[in-house]
């Protein structure tokens, strides 16, 4: 390996290292914060909270876009992760000591507006890096096992936290922090697209002074592609940080596949009992670690975007169909789940990341994850109200139906040579 290769395997590395610790350390804060919240109010108090965090990641991606366009990466992260610092503290600093419900909502709001903004930021450092999809999947499976690992040690933790444990939380929530600060310092990201310092801005796709994209492709279906996400998706591209379409795609799954693997502690919980919670955290972690492999060998045959995403999908729910026999069913499913999410989540970005031009990269990482969080929401919000725990099986086949139609459809436009030579002539 060169000097080059060198300078961006480091760059990667400590992008990896302060994503972890950040993301390992806002679980364990958040989780804290959700069960004060339940034995304060309730579920109701925990569910205003999550419904604030969830519009704030909504709205972290038009904020996103404004601030892109303002100023350079490192400005951005420094602004984001100090901002969110404060915030962090100051949320479960204000609910311990009784401040109204309404307020605390608020700061959570904010917090997630700040703190998905700084996410799109990173994803951003690391498609300048390396745009291809194993690095972006790398980075989004360490993300997702650090989280389940910091949810754990937070509900081992006594349920009355005070003294030097409680000093210790603050200093966990808010200073894992302070490896993203620190990673600022060598940012690439500009307003108009990723500086030339580890390697040339030509070899990322990326311009350093006019947004041209010009990285090869990682699809290479793109008749299927145009067909799609639409005629007029490459030729904006340019223009628009990332297609509507394909933001509908990759939402478009989660509502369909993401709602078990979100509420996969209440549903254990109901099904087989809060022992086996620990269990499928573990599974799921496990799962992340072989997202990286699992999109490089899928990515190796010539599927197009949208049925690669939904085959992810189908992965995210199979396991399910079994979960209300079985807590191995269970067990076996959070694994899938951890395996199929994170390689779908990091698929998306890589590809979206690619196509987006140089100075709109933030932007649509941060429209990315706000539209999966979007649809894993209305996921949430609509499941246990058409299906009880233990009847979950059923709401599952209804969406692998709905996704291996899908699926179907989409390979036969790919693959029957009558629609090919239609899509020929568009």
């Amino acid at each position: 390996m060169g000097a080059v290769g060198l300078r961006r395997a480091g760059r990667l590395r400590e992008l990896l290292v302060a994503g972890v610790t950040d993301s390992f350390g806002m679980a364990l804060g958040w989780t804290i914060l959700i069960l004060f919240a339940v034995s304060r109010g309730g579920l109701a108090e925990a569910a205003l909270y999550n419904a604030a965090m969830l519009l704030g990641v909504v709205l972290s991606a038009p904020v996103t876009g404004w601030l892109s366009r303002r100023f350079p990466g490192r400005g951005l992260l420094r602004g984001a992760a100090g901002t969110e610092l404060v915030l962090r503290v100051g949320a479960l600093a204000g609910l311990l000591a009784g401040l109204p419900s309404a307020l605390i909502a608020v700061a959570i709001v904010a917090m997630n507006i700040v703190a998905w903004t700084g996410f799109a930021a990173m994803r951003a450092e690391v498609a300048a890096v390396d745009a291809g999809p194993r690095a972006m999947t790398r980075y989004a499976l360490a993300i997702a096992a650090v989280e389940a690992a910091g949810t754990g040690v937070a509900a081992l933790l006594p349920a009355t936290l005070d003294g030097p444990l409680l000093v210790a939380v603050y200093v966990v929530y808010g200073g894992s922090l302070i490896p993203t600060l620190l990673s600022a310092r060598r940012a690439r990201m500009t307003p108009l697209g990723a500086a030339r310092r580890v390697i040339p801005a030509r070899t990322l796709g990326y311009g350093a002074i006019s947004p041209v994209v010009a990285a090869p492709r990682i699809v290479t279906d793109r008749a299927f592609d145009r067909a799609f996400f639409g005629r007029a998706y490459f030729d904006r591209r340019r223009r628009l940080a990332v297609s509507p379409r394909v933001l509908a795609a990759g939402g478009g799954v989660m509502l369909l596949a993401a709602g078990p693997t979100l509420l996969a502690v209440p549903l254990t919980t109901e099904l087989h009992g809060r022992h086996l919670v620990a269990l499928t955290a573990v599974a799921f972690s496990v799962g992340c670690l072989l997202a990286t492999a699992a999109v490089s060998f899928l990515n190796k045959s010539n599927l197009s975007p949208a049925l690669r995403w939904i085959l992810w999908g189908l992965v995210m729910l199979i396991g399910w169909l079994g979960a209300p026999l079985h807590a191995g069913a269970v067990i076996a499913a959070q694994f899938l789940a951890g395996l199929s999410q994170t390689a779908f989540e990091g698929d998306m970005d890589a590809l979206i990341a690619s196509e987006a031009p140089a100075d709109g990269v933030t932007t649509a990482l941060a429209y990315s994850a706000s539209v999966r969080a979007l649809g894993g929401s209305i996921a949430v919000k609509m499941l246990p109200t058409l299906v009880t725990a233990h009847r979950i099986d059923q709401a599952v086949s209804v969406a692998v139906l709905l996704l291996g139609l899908a699926a179907l459809t989409l390979w036969a436009a790919t693959t029957m040579p009558w629609i090919r030579r239609a899509e020929a002539h568009v």
